[in-house]
């Protein structure tokens, strides 16, 4: 079973909030960026079609016959047991380092693993072969005594170690007679004795996760389930500057050979905010906190200008678009792409999405740094831009690369940015500026009342997806979702029933039937599944509700996550992994249908 060459999603994430890596279901290292999500990624083998020799770093164990993982409990620290047919078994123990030390997060670009002998005298071979320039060559080695540097152009990785690095730079199997400790980070030597040192590290990061889990509040059913997107969630966020990445991969297809291949490690301004909604509602202020910072940065570097839909996780606002020859893609389903041309589209709901978010920071008293009047006419510039591109065309948030309309899901939520902007305004006692905005509201939802409602004869009509158009998406359902309607209202009703008709597929939602710029779209999207779901329990179908819930987690991986998008015939997954999104749907879906925990109190 070892070195199986055919990738799939079933991967386990391991990080520390400034690096993460991918493992597969075999225990390799398949995916792995440094120094920072966006960047190069060493181990690449899940990007390099049948070539998974390359861009790996695995433990061989001969004659294995099985894997099993799990992570220690309420922690992003991966077991995997890899037994062999005689008996003989091996534990690899991974983990990034996260723990505070010296006054700060210790939070290293570095990988931990332990390998220990649980059964039997097994032999293995240590596979580590890092690559550089998005698989372009592999990286050139020089070797000390008990450590090997891996030169990868601007980067240089030191492994220590007390297994024969002999051995492992020759590609040579060994017995495991003793726990031995591997540690792949910044090139300079080990501080302290090694043994010791990795299983601090691993106990004080362990320690970490399990009291940040400890924070949360979760609902009564699901807790696993919602705990483990919590954790996930907080991995897709770069901490040094608050930046939260729509998912840790890039270009894997939304479906079979689409060349819908889109590269998902930069931040959103539309999935952040999802993302900090989701986690806020269970209690993780720290991301909120971390993320409002970036967006101040954001807001102040526009200087009243367009904001992007995206920026890099260091706010950078250039992103450009390109391919990685060296890398033949998921499955060989190529390109590979770094970078993503959508920096430079228009998407006017980024004004509510910033707006959303930052109000809270005015009025929640339990955050650290309380909002204050300059901050408020900062935002007020984001308000202005809102009001003044609510009825003009944009790409929208499915992100069109070929055509702009006014779409309804931008112009209510500039409507929304107006909204929250008066409650602050209001909560600061700014009652003049409190009018100007909630005039602005009531404008702009007479303009989505007047334009973005078709008639429909005896059906009553529904909200169409733009205001020049009768087509449908699921982001209509999102509504109530904003507060712009109320759940019994029947406008609602009926535009919930049309979307259902026309984008249901089973147990599944699609974003939209109409072809777009690839042609029509194949896969369901899985946050519009968890939007599905919502509104079936708002509109009073719960039993329903929750069986759809049921059937999207059964299509989780054996890690408890789930990638952007779903073959709605076969259940499986598609689509950058692990999916913000997807993992924001699990959670606030979790949070509607749960039985309350007055159950057992």
């Amino acid at each position: 079973m070892a070195g199986a060459v055919t990738p799939d999603l079933e991967l386990w994430p391991i990080g520390n909030c400034q690096i993460s890596a991918l493992i597969d279901r075999e225990g390799g290292v398949v995916w792995s960026c440094i120094p920072r999500v966006d960047g190069d990624p060493v181990f690449c083998a899940l990007m390099n079609g049948d070539a998974t020799d390359q861009g790996v770093w695995r433990f061989e164990l001969e004659g294995q016959v099985s894997a099993q993982q799990a992570y220690i409990r309420n922690t992003p620290i991966l077991v995997t047991r890899l037994e062999a047919e005689d008996g003989s078994a091996v534990e690899v123990l991974d983990f990034c380092p996260r723990h505070e030390g010296k006054g700060r997060m210790y939070r290293p670009v570095a990988i931990s693993r332990i390998v220990r002998s649980v059964a039997g005298s097994p032999r293995v071979r240590a596979l580590l072969r890092p690559m550089r320039d998005y698989g372009a060559a592999p990286a050139e080695t020089t070797r000390g005594t008990n450590h090997i540097r891996y030169l990868l152009g601007r980067e240089t990785l030191r492994l220590t170690t007390d297994a024969p690095v002999g051995f492992i730079l020759e590609g040579r199997s060994f017995r495991v007679e003793d726990d031995l400790h591997f540690f792949l980070g910044p090139d300079e030597p080990f501080q302290g004795n090694l043994r010791e040192e990795i299983r601090r590290m691993e106990q004080a990061t362990r320690s970490y996760w399990q009291r940040w889990v400890r924070g949360l509040a979760t609902p009564f059913e699901w807790q696993s389930d919602v705990i483990r997107c919590a954790i996930t969630l907080k991995l897709c966020q770069h901490e040094e500057t608050g930046a939260i990445v729509a998912a840790l991969t890039t270009s894997i297809p939304e479906a079979p050979h689409s060349e819908r291949n889109w590269d998902y490690r930069y931040c959103w301004i539309r999935d952040s905010y999802y993302t900090v909604q989701a986690l806020n509602r269970i209690g993780a202020l720290d991301v909120l906190e971390k993320y409002l910072a970036y967006l101040r940065n954001i807001v102040d570097a526009a200087k009243g200008g367009q904001i992007q839909p995206l920026y890099s996780v260091m706010g950078v606002a250039e992103l450009t678009e390109e391919t990685a020859p060296a890398l033949t893609g998921y499955r060989g389903m190529g390109p590979v792409r770094v970078g993503n041309a959508a920096y430079k589209q228009v998407q006017h709901d980024c004004y509510g999405q910033i707006v959303l978010p930052t109000v809270q920071g005015f009025i929640d008293q339990r955050l650290l740094r309380i909002a204050d009047e300059r901050d408020f006419e900062s935002l007020e510039q984001v308000g202005e831009m809102a009001w003044a591109m609510h009825d003009q065309p944009d790409a929208g948030l499915w992100e069109f690369r070929t055509r702009q309309e006014v779409h309804t899901y931008s112009a209510v939520m500039s409507w929304a940015a107006c909204d929250r902007l008066a409650i602050a305004a209001e909560w600061l006692g700014k009652d003049d500026r409190a009018a100007v905005w909630r005039e602005r509201a009531d404008a702009i939802r007479a303009r989505i009342e007047q334009d973005a409602w078709v008639e429909n004869g005896e059906e009553g009509g529904h909200y169409g997806a733009s205001f020049e158009s009768d087509y449908l998406d699921a982001s209509l359902l999102q509504m109530v979702e904003l507060r712009y309607l109320a759940p019994d209202n029947p406008r609602f009703a009926s535009t919930f029933a049309a979307v259902e008709a026309q984008l249901r597929r089973g147990d599944f939602m699609l974003r939209y039937a109409a072809e777009d710029d690839f042609g029509a779209p194949e896969t369901a999207f899985n946050v519009c599944t968890f939007w599905l779901i919502e509104a079936l329990h708002l509109a009073g179908r719960s039993d329903e509700a929750r069986r759809l819930f049921h059937a999207m987690l059964s299509h989780a991986t054996a890690s408890g996550l789930l990638s952007e998008d779903l073959d709605y015939n076969t259940g499986e997954l598609w689509g950058n992994f692990p999916q913000t999104y997807s993992l924001v749907g699990v959670i606030n879906c979790a949070g509607h249908l749960s039985k309350p925990w007055s159950n057992v109190r």
